[in-house]
C-alpha cells in the first residue's frame, strides 16, 4: 500500500531525521520525497510504501502523528488512493 505523508510546521533541526528514522522502525520504504522551508516553516511529502509493515494502518498512523507531536510539527498521513480521490473533485 502507497501513502502519502505531510509533515508542517516550524522549521528546526532534526525533523527530516526524526520522522526518517521512525519510518525505518516501522519497515515503511521512501518512495519520493520533497521538502522545503517557505519562510520560517518547515514543510515535507513523502512517498512511502507500507507494503511491509508489522502493525495495522492505523498504529503506523498514530505513530506518526505522536512522532510529529514529539518534534512540535503536523503529521498527517493519508492512503495515496484517498489522496488522489480528494485532488480529483
Amino acid at each position: 500500500m502507497k501513502t502519502i505523508l505531510t509533515v508542517i510546521g516550524k522549521d528546526q533541526t532534526g525533523i527530516i531525521a526524526g520522522v526518517s528514522q521512525k519510518l525505518y522502525e516501522l519497515n515503511i520504504n521512501i518512495l519520493d520525497v520533497t521538502q522545503t522551508i517557505m519562510g520560517d516553516y518547515f514543510t515535507m511529502i513523502m512517498l512511502l510504501d507500507l507494503s511491509k509493515i508489522d502493525v495495522s494502518f492505523e498504529e503506523v498512523k498514530n505513530t506518526l502523528i505522536q512522532t510529529g507531536d514529539n518534534l512540535n510539527v503536523k503529521v498527517n498521513i493519508q492512503r495515496e488512493e484517498i489522496f488522489d480521490a480528494m485532488h480529483r473533485l
